[in-house]
């Protein structure tokens, strides 16, 4: 196929256009490179799948001298008219929408940014998706959603109408206006509820790469509700291969919904969201153990009160995804644990000389 994947110069973008790569699809990237952390990362992903950062100039193609069949593009989702113009060019068949403004707790001072990427930038990724005829639209929600719900495991088949950050209500937005669209225009979209993902080439906002980094430098990490926090902690590779199936299988109308008792996760048009995460919740602490284990180093702990905006445990329901098309994550929290700090040990070797300064916001629990 040839797939457009927004945000790839982003954590899970980056890995998913190396997955759909290697097995021959055609890859178009865009992303905008903004600062909201270290550019230095994201430009490294690129030149990871051979894109030559030193000569991006904005809205121009640049094709991979590792991968023939990928190209990217330095494009903004909120630039509408560029937007259209790169899916007139393609002709895509399929849509993977991963570009979006994250972080819970960044949304809290700055929700402006919010409302421009992920719902602006969104609509026009809806837009050009609904005037090029595109096979299907999958697109990044977030386990945020869930907000004040109580019921565990999370289930995509309960109502989440009581956010407790913009982000949230920012995705929740998304899941929405992807069912208008649907209902209205036929298109075909699929929304994943990611639970906490980590891994190699992390999101340094993140609380694995902001506990790692701490602790191998010394530092006090701050650990939120006195450590009494636990969440669905999911691999990025198991998190691709979830991706890869649900491009491969574009929404369908379910033929039992019935709008009398309506069901959240499925529509009578081709509209479906799924969980997407292990379906093992696993405490703060022991996560951090974990990378105490693999780092060699005991942390030193600040144990903080919740901070607003946060939840004190996620758990996601994956039966849908599973039944439906036999995903299933593999990767043990010490495992995918293990293979981030040697990841990080070695990119920091190699390029420390230009490392700059990580911003980091919030628990990175998101």
């Amino acid at each position: 196929m040839k797939i457009l994947v927004t945000g790839t110069a982003g954590f899970i973008g980056f890995h998913l256009a190396k997955r759909l790569l290697e097995r021959g699809d055609t890859v178009v990237g865009i992303d905008n490179i903004n600062d909201y952390y270290d550019v230095n990362l994201k430009h490294d992903r690129l030149i990871e799948t051979g894109i030559d950062v030193t000569e991006l100039e904005y809205g121009k193609s640049r094709i991979s001298t590792k991968y023939p069949n990928y190209t990217f593009i330095k494009l903004d989702i909120c630039d509408n008219e560029s937007l259209a113009t790169c899916f007139e060019t393609f002709q895509f068949d399929a849509v993977c929408n991963l570009a979006a403004q994250a972080g819970v707790r960044y949304s809290i001072t700055n929700p402006e940014v919010y409302v421009e990427t992920n719902i602006k930038g969104f609509l026009n990724v809806l837009e050009c998706c609904r005037n090029f005829k595109i096979k299907h639209l999958l697109y990044a929600s977030s386990s945020s959603v869930y907000g004040l719900n109580k019921v565990m495991p999370f289930s995509t088949h309960e109502s989440v109408n009581h956010p407790v950050s913009l982000y949230a209500a920012s995705k929740k937005s998304n899941e929405l206006m992807a069912h208008a669209y649907s209902y209205l225009f036929n298109l075909p979209t699929t929304g994943l509820r990611f639970f906490t993902v980590y891994g190699p080439w992390g999101r340094p906002d993140m609380a694995l790469y902001i506990f790692t980094k701490a602790i191998m430098e010394g530092e006090v990490i701050e650990v939120f509700n006195s450590g009494e926090m636990s969440r669905d902690f999911t691999y990025i590779d198991d998190i691709v291969e979830g991706i890869v199936r649900v491009i491969d299988t574009p929404a369908q109308a379910d033929p039992n919904w019935n709008a009398k008792n309506p069901d959240p996760a499925t529509s009578k048009v081709r509209y479906v969201v799924y969980n997407i995460g292990r379906g093992e919740p696993v405490s703060l602490l022991k996560f951090i153990n974990e990378i105490e284990k693999h780092t060699g180093i005991k942390a030193n702990k600040a144990f903080l009160p919740m901070q607003a905006g946060d939840v004190a445990e996620t758990s996601a329901d994956i039966h849908d995804l599973t039944n439906k098309l036999h995903y299933q994550p593999i990767t043990s929290v010490g495992t995918g644990v293990k293979n981030f700090v040697n990841w990080y040990n070695n990119y920091y070797t190699v390029s420390n000389q230009n490392q700059t300064k990580i911003i980091q916001t919030g628990n990175g629990l998101s």
